[in-house]
């Protein structure tokens, strides 16, 4: 089977959240189980090149559209990690993906229907004919809108494409004439079956048009699936969801369990497997605490390593900081924002706390950090107010670091309370205090209990081999429809 996954990110080369995770171990998985997978994702500037081998052009003369103007465009191709990729860079005068940056600038809307619409002439021009073409999330949402309405008019002709909701709180909201620069008929496009928003009738939603045209979707665990079926949930996009609900498929997430191995992890101070975790963790613990400034404790180390972004509750993440050095803990932060108000929160307290010996907020990305951190901390806390899937605790299940969540989304699915780790049931400071109360109990004062909950987590299996079979099954459904 031939597989085109189009994307915004791929880790470890362009990687904002787990999205970029995602992709990249869900595309591992399946060309280990003998498919073909290819990547299409745009040529940043921030790309980590480093890491790509044998980068070359492909295709120098790809002509594609924003609005009436025609713009030449070069397909690169290279290989991450043995994966197959191809970057997309448009020779356009407002440098799209030239800007530092992979998100958060005015015209993000504009950035990706220009890329959702190469990505599609490539696939036409190039007479490839991949079984599957899957997109993900708002980004390249469009994709299947511009399949329906002007590819396969052209004779292009795909097995299926589907679509996967990774955050639906993310929609691409824009105005017809944006659409209309990818070469569709905006005006003729603001329509309640086809992609008007629910919440403005003056615009167009770009998720809610990948959701109709697309031929099925996946959503990143099952309780997530459960959860955007609610007017709550659904980020106004209830009755589109419902009306497409047939083709709708709750998919756990995993992780990459080689780049994910406290046994192999070149990230860390010490390797370590389940029949030592505990001289590995100690002997990271103290490496962290040398490399952040922190002082020798006996302690619960804390740590939490998230964006900082409002879905996962910046108030409750402080909260914690706060609760942990109360009862005598540590605490470590790692986490990033492009929000100024929130930004602005934790430098304040980042200031407040600097003469803290027992805790540390590093404002800043830092992959190499985030492993030494899985390793070294006894706890890690996931306050989101919801969570599609999460991949945070599913990693520190794998390094032995016990979870303390919101039971949400995929964090309902694979965080239970005193068995692997502690859940809260409501986004308030008592219910995250009384979870902390009871994480901080059981590692100071049921040592058998806090080992057996590590040991359930060594345990368990988060990898990709059961999701991504299920990924084949609705790509095989499709072929033989």
């Amino acid at each position: 089977m031939h597989i085109i996954h189009i994307a915004s990110e791929l880790a470890p080369i362009a990687k904002v959240g787990g999205l970029g995770d995602v992709i990249y171990s869900l595309s591992k998985q399946l060309q280990r189980q003998g498919e073909t997978v290819e990547i299409l994702l745009p040529k940043y500037d921030c790309i980590d090149y480093s890491l790509l081998k044998n980068l070359k052009p492909l295709m120098k003369d790809l002509w594609s559209y924003d609005g009436p103007d025609r713009y030449n465009n070069t397909i690169w191709s290279a290989s991450v990690d043995g994966l197959k990729v191809l970057l997309v860079e448009p020779h356009h005068p407002a440098y799209f993906f030239a800007r530092g940056n992979i998100y958060n600038y005015d015209d993000d809307v504009d950035r990706f229907i220009y890329f959702s619409r190469t990505c599609m002439e490539y696939i036409y021009k190039s007479g490839k004919s991949p079984d599957i073409v899957h997109v993900h999330d708002w980004t390249t949402a469009l994709c299947p809108v511009l399949y329906k309405e002007m590819y396969m008019p052209l004779g292009l002709r795909l097995g299926g494409i589907a679509l996967t909701l990774h955050n639906l709180e993310y929609q691409g909201k824009c105005l017809p004439q944006n659409v209309s620069r990818s070469g569709l008929k905006g005006n003729e496009l603001l329509a309640p079956d086809k992609m008007q928003d629910p919440l403005d009738p003056r615009l167009l939603n770009i998720l809610k048009g990948g959701i109709n045209y697309s031929d099925t979707i996946a959503v990143v665990s099952p309780t997530y699936k459960k959860e955007i079926q609610t007017i709550e949930g659904a980020h106004g996009l209830h009755q589109t969801i419902m009306s497409n609900q047939k083709k709708i498929h709750g998919i756990l997430n995993g992780i990459d369990l080689d780049y994910w191995n406290p046994q192999t992890d070149s990230y860390l101070a010490q390797n370590y497997s389940q029949c030592d975790y505990n001289q590995g963790k100690a002997l990271n613990k103290k490496a962290l605490r040398k490399k952040l400034g922190l002082q020798e404790s006996s302690g619960p180390l804390v740590c939490c390593i998230s964006r900082l972004v409002p879905q996962k509750d910046p108030a409750l993440i402080k909260r914690s900081i706060e609760k942990t050095l109360e009862k005598g803990g540590q605490f470590v932060l790692l986490g990033s924002t492009s929000i100024p108000e929130i930004e602005a929160l934790f430098l304040s307290l980042k200031k407040e706390l600097a003469p803290n010996k027992n805790a540390i907020i590093h404002l800043e990305y830092d992959e190499k950090l985030s492993h030494l951190l899985y390793a070294a901390a006894d706890m890690i806390v996931i306050p989101s107010i919801f969570e599609p899937c999460g991949l945070t605790q599913m990693i520190g299940f794998r390094y032995g670091t016990v979870p303390i969540v919101h039971a949400t989304g995929g964090l309902a699915d694979t965080v239970f309370d005193g068995k692997n780790g502690f859940t809260f049931q409501h986004s308030t400071k008592e219910d995250l205090d009384g979870a902390l109360e009871k994480a901080f109990s059981c590692f100071t004062k049921a040592p058998d209990k806090w080992t057996l909950l590590i040991l359930n987590g060594l345990q368990a299996n988060y990898g990709w081999d059961k999701s991504a079979k299920d990924y084949l099954n609705i790509y095989k459904a499709l072929l033989k429809k």
